[in-house]
């Protein structure tokens, strides 16, 4: 090649630059066909369940589907990243930016496909029905036959009509300009059903097939959709999916459990390399999938974490599950750090930090080291000699629950409040730290970095599997079972022996499904939903689009081989979930995401077990149960894992940098990178370096005194600077400087920051003056009213205070907030005889709608704790049990006498929540069915599960573990067998039995 001087080179380079600056547009290539599915958060015509199946019935033919419920995202700049745009929903309007964005994507030259419901969309717009076709006039229901009126058309040649049940729409406002393909014929009436036609220099296919799953699981629909899409696409896109030619996957029979009860039983898919495994992966358009590292470097990963170097340091654990060593005996699983030396994006220098561990599942760094869970200990390492291996090893504390290995400790994370978070499933903890004996099952703690203190925060209902962070300190959690996104509002302690409104830590997500690309799925329950939530990380840092910006989620779910983009958006104190669709989805019924999390470098890196088998339990038919509770198979893999990055692709690579305790400077910069990483880890080394030097003070208030905000209203360097503060111990009255920053920051114009100061701020009466005065109880962000009246519960009672509180319990904002009745209740208690007072004082002027301080005020009387009648008079009692971990009742049989009064005393030792519904004779399928439905209602969880159908005949509400419920009913005056079932999703199956009503 010929030498070119470096002046030309730049000038080349300069002229790139500029050529792309101008066109305004970024090149969004991509190798598959990608379309736009834009659908709505309704059960009914229900478009979260029915993507999914076309996603998996296209992918393979080289076409991409991204899922969005949101119409904002039919904008010119997000179109135009698409080849089409598939719609199915009723969204009511539309705005004229939109319709302009959509119109000029359809006449510029891409595919455009509704669906269904989808001529009843965007009522308010004539040109959206205009290209649409038609519009939606009624409907009845029956099933029908397809009748082809243009068999020569390309859509049509050669296919074969089907039939289907469906809604039997009629349409109005036809377009003349539509060439109809096929009719709904009912005896002299031919309603067109599905036609195609031009728009500008695209094309439209439209169908009124699609009303629920026993149409979207019809083959014949799904070959007309791809027909209607292929014909709809460009010549480019076309051939863009004709050149896909994806990794062929090799099926053979195994033992593989079929909970499904699948005829023909599910097939063993052979492993794929990872290259080949990555062909099958899809991830949102202008993404891609880069490898850091795989096997035989790196087998079963099962947490990560990275280092104030940057580094990635990964557990490993082949034990798992069944391997569990009760004699202490050298394992065979170890922690090692994966380093990138040449800064080709790939790990190329491994060393094992820590070996011979028994089922490990996190770790976090503190203290100048390592803390790893490993029930049941947490154990401290650490490397003094400075060869990265650990020289020191300490028990922190003993008693983590060993029982079942997937529902011990977990999600180790530091926390900006300085104290080590975690999470713990149903195996529990029953232990004695600092003195003190505690015993607690699944739910979020903490515990100070030196292992002297160890707080149960809140309950969970079910195995924990994720807990996160947001940049201005809310927590995030998601379970096994139908709970994948949870907030945590308020702990427990706070009404230890007083009747309370909620629980700390509450469902909040908005939709039931997830969203795979392969139909291959095996999951024990919660079938098509999310029963292996793991991981709840948002994205914290600011190499990706705005719109990910503190406010998307990754959860990971190894049954549906993706990654959940679950968007939190404010409700109140807390925060409403919404389908974001995925991050990433695979067709390789190996991967297995276990952990996604924002890395050094801006990515989102994630964990791939990599495993066919990743069922715990029940052991299914003709399967033994290991040592770890999980049922044994000889296809459990322990001998891959692959760690991947999903990279933006127009993200500016950020320098690589590390940090150091000895580098204050470097750490108080590192305090104002825009990643969340490194702003934590330079809290940490701050922290636990104990520098309380004059250029350190006034470096952190310096941050804390900068009142600028970002694009989203943040001021995070400042939060962090509050916390360090804190964490240093210098918000007292010998530091008159650090507390006049934070005082300050009460008034702060980001709202996070004054979240941080009202939390942060000693709780002694003169900081409870500095409270009253900065107008926080009436802070417009209700996020941190929450704060404030927590911290009123910490601080000496005054009567002036709790005044305030009753105050604040008659402002409507409040009482009517799902979660700020917890911490009035909270803060009442504390400032107890100020509230009685104004709550006396005020008598007059309440009006009947202030319930919420009745209730405050019933729950301040001298009898306190909870006293609940237990006499119950009936004509017989009966008792029922649930068996632990087997989701079965340990009673079959039940027997009663026709038209008596029964007490049935309901007890719920297992480890996740059950309920009991008497049924009437016959009926167990129908309510098996509405539960079903039931289960996918965002708000199914606030209904117990239980279906409001006359069949129903008593229930108890959803039972806690641990928990009991008397139900009283009258036994019916008819003999015969009456169903008994659990309605928590999937349950019914294998959860019931029969009461027998005698005469």
């Amino acid at each position: 090649m010929k030498n070119i001087p470096l002046s030309r080179l730049v000038l080349f380079g300069l002229m790139a630059v500029c050529c792309w600056a101008c066109s305004g547009k970024r090149s969004h290539h991509s190798d598959r066909v990608e379309l736009l599915f834009l659908g709505h958060q309704s059960i009914h015509h229900n478009s979260s369940a029915y993507e999914p199946i076309l996603a998996s019935y296209l992918f393979p033919k080289g076409i991409n589907i991204t899922y969005t419920e949101d119409p904002g995202d039919l904008n010119e700049d997000n179109l135009s990243k698409y080849d089409g745009l598939i719609i199915y929903a009723n969204h009511d309007s539309i705005t004229p930016a939109q319709e302009k964005a959509l119109t000029g994507f359809v006449k510029g030259g891409k595919a455009f496909i509704p669906i269904h419901c989808a001529s009843f969309c965007f009522q308010n717009s004539p040109e959206y029905i205009r290209m649409v076709g038609g519009q939606f006039k009624s409907h009845d229901t029956g099933t029908f036959a397809m009748t082809i009126v243009k068999p020569d058309h390309p859509v049509m040649q050669g296919f074969r009509p089907f039939e289907t049940w469906d809604e039997t729409y009629v349409h109005d406002k036809l377009n003349p300009e539509n060439i109809v393909l096929t009719e709904r014929v009912e005896g002299a009436h031919h309603e067109p059903y599905t036609w195609v036609r031009n728009y500008g220099k695209g094309r439209v296919f439209y169908t009124a097939y699609g009303h629920d799953e026993r149409t979207w699981q019809n083959p014949g629909f799904l070959q007309l959709l791809e027909r209607g899409i292929f014909w709809a696409l460009s010549d480019e896109a076309r051939e863009k999916a004709a050149r896909v030619h994806l990794p062929r996957t090799e099926h053979v029979k195994a033992p593989i459990p079929n909970y499904e009860k699948r005829d023909p039983p599910p097939q063993l898919q052979k492993p794929l390399p990872w290259d080949s495994s990555r062909q099958l992966m899809q991830v949102p358009v202008d993404f891609e999938i880069k490898l850091f590292a795989a096997e035989p470097d790196i087998i079963n990963p099962i947490a990560m974490a990275w280092d104030e170097k940057g580094r990635l340091w990964v557990i490993e654990t082949t034990d798992y599950p069944n391997n569990k060593l009760d004699d202490k005996s050298p394992g065979d699983d170890r922690i090692k750090i994966c380093e990138d030396t040449d800064g080709d994006g790939r790990a190329d220098k491994f060393t094992v930090f820590a070996d011979k561990l028994n089922i490990p599942t996190s770790l976090t760094f503190a203290n100048g080291g390592v803390v790893v869970s490993q029930a049941p200990d947490f154990l401290f390492f650490k490397d003094t000699n400075g060869d990265d291996r650990a020289d020191v090893c300490d028990t922190i504390f003993h008693g983590w629950g060993t029982f079942d290995t997937h529902a011990g400790p977990s999600n180790l994370r530091y926390g900006l409040d300085n104290h080590l978070w975690g999470t713990v499933g149903y195996s529990g903890f029953d232990g004695t730290v600092d003195g003190q004996h505690l015993k607690f099952s699944q739910g979020v703690y903490r515990f100070t970095p030196d292992g002297r203190q160890l707080d149960f925060l809140a309950g969970t209902s079910n195995n924990t599997w994720g807990l996160g962070f947001s940049e201005t300190f809310d927590v995030l959690l998601s379970t096994a079972n139908n709970t994948h996104s949870a907030y945590y509002s308020v702990p427990d302690h706070y009404f230890k022996n007083h009747r309370r409104f909620g629980q700390g830590v509450t469902k909040i997500d908005g939709h039931y499904e997830m969203q795979p690309i392969t139909p291959n799925l095996r999951q024990v329950d919660v079938h098509g939903g999310f029963t292996a939530a793991a991981g709840h990380n948002l994205y914290t840092a600011r190499s990706f689009p705005q719109e990910y910006w503190n406010r998307i989620a990754f959860v990971c779910e190894p049954t549906g081989r993706l990654i959940h983009r679950a968007v939190l958006e404010p409700k109140g104190s807390g925060f409403a979930e919404h389908n974001g669709g995925n991050l990433l989805a695979s067709a390789d019924d190996w991967v297995a995401p276990v952990q996604a999390s924002v890395g050094p470098d801006g990515a989102v890196w994630f964990l791939d077990w990599y495993n066919f088998i990743v069922q715990h339990n029940p052991t299914p038919e003709g399967f033994e149960t290991g040592k770890g509770n999980a049922y044994i198979n000889p296809w459990r893999d322990h001998s891959h894992g692959r760690i991947y990055r999903i990279v933006y692709k127009f993200a500016t690579p950020p320098a690589r940098m590390e940090l150091s305790a000895s580098d204050p400077e470097g750490l108080l910069k590192g305090l104002e990178n825009d990643n969340m990483f490194w702003r934590m880890t330079a809290q940490r080394l701050l922290v636990s370096s104990g520098n309380k030097s004059s250029r350190v003070l006034n470096g952190l208030y310096r941050l804390v005194n900068n009142t600028d905000t970002d694009a989203i209203g943040l001021n995070s360097p400042a939060v962090h600077a509050l916390w360090t503060l804190k964490g240093l111990g210098v918000l007292d009255s010998q530091h008159p400087e650090a507390l006049d920053a934070a005082v300050k920051a009460l008034r702060h114009p980001a709202a996070g920051v004054r979240k941080a100061a009202v939390q942060v701020l000693p709780r002694t009466g003169a900081m409870l003056e500095q409270i009253e005065k900065s107008g926080i109880l009436q802070d417009p962000d209700l996020h941190t009213r929450l704060a404030a009246f927590l911290a009123l519960a910490d601080m000496p009672a005054s009567p002036g205070v709790g005044e305030a509180v009753y105050k604040s319990v008659l402002q409507p904002v409040n009482a009517g907030d799902p979660w700020l009745p917890d911490a009035l209740l909270a803060a009442a208690i504390t400032q107890r005889e100020g509230f009685i007072r104004a709550f006396k004082a005020g008598a007059a002027s309440r009006s009947p709608a202030d319930s919420l301080a009745e209730n405050i005020r019933e729950r301040l009387g001298p009898e306190a704790g909870d006293s609940i009648a237990a006499a119950v008079h009936a004509d017989m009692t009966i008792q029922l049990k649930v068996v632990q971990h087997d989701m079965k009742y340990d009673r079959k049989t039940l027997y009663v006498k026709a038209g008596k009064k029964i007490a049935l005393v309901f007890e719920n030792p297992d480890f996740m929540q059950h309920n009991l519904l008497i049924l009437q004779p016959g009926s167990l399928e129908k309510v098996g069915a509405a539960a079903d439905e039931l289960a996918r209602d965002p708000k199914g969880a606030e209904k117990n599960y239980v279906p409001d159908i006359p069949e129903v005949l008593a229930a108890t509400p959803l039972v806690n573990p641990g928990g009991s419920f008397v139900l009283v009913f009258t036994a019916p005056e008819k003999p015969g067998d009456y169903p008994f079932a659990c309605t928590f999703p999937g349950h019914w199956r294998v959860m019931n039995g029969i009461l027998k009503v005698e005469p």
